[in-house]
């Protein structure tokens, strides 16, 4: 095991196997208030959210679920989706996918059933989501990533996914409206996305 502040790492317990590093990953002890993933063939384990995290999930959720597509969820659980091409594993703050592929007793599910991925920047986590997590969403052509950048209080919505990650952007502090484009084609109000 590698540590490495707040956010150990376990390099894969069988060599060069991704469907390894799931295993480990599964039967992996996590304390409570952390999260594993894997990234860059790694199993990295990063502390929970602070709490007023939760707050600005949930007024993500409930200004977006009025707009999701037909037969679609947005939730809050930690689900692990898999990302088998890029031999990653998220665990994204929020997710919004078609009903039916939450319908399975498997730990994993397909990453290219997202529709929608938000996740909230923390001090650990920040430089996987915003580079890693960009370029392995927009290839598995996720329509919509929302960065919520805690730390510099700013949220930026990426869409028109490709193999670079996705072409169009936009950034705009909190406390302003940001456009959400399709599927959903919505405003989201970050006011009272800023800390405590």
């Amino acid at each position: 095991m590698t540590v490495m502040a707040e956010r150990p790492t376990i390099n894969g317990t069988e060599p060069d196997s991704f469907e390894g590093l799931l295993r480990t990953l599964d039967e992996l002890d996590v304390p409570d208030g952390y999260q594993a993933e894997i990234i860059r063939g790694n199993i990295v384990v990063s502390p929970w959210s602070k709490g007023y995290y939760t707050r600005v999930m949930r007024l993500v959720c409930q200004q977006l679920e009025p707009h999701l597509p037909e037969g679609h969820v947005i939730e809050r659980a930690p689900n692990p989706y898999v990302f088998p091409g890029d031999e990653r594993a998220y665990g994204p703050d929020i997710h919004a996918a078609h009903a039916k592929a939450l319908e399975t007793a498997d730990n994993h599910i397909d990453g290219e059933a997202l529709c929608f991925v938000a996740e909230l920047t923390s001090s650990t986590t920040r430089d996987d989501d915003l580079t890693d997590k960009v370029e392995v969403y927009g290839r598995a052509g996720i329509p919509v990533y929302l960065i919520l950048d805690m730390q510099e209080e700013q949220a930026t919505v990426l869409w028109t996914p490709s193999a670079k990650g996705y072409e169009s952007r936009d950034t705009r502090p909190f406390g302003e409206k940001l456009s959400i484009p399709a599927p959903f084609g919505c405003v989201l109000d970050t006011t009272g996305f800023r800390a405590p």
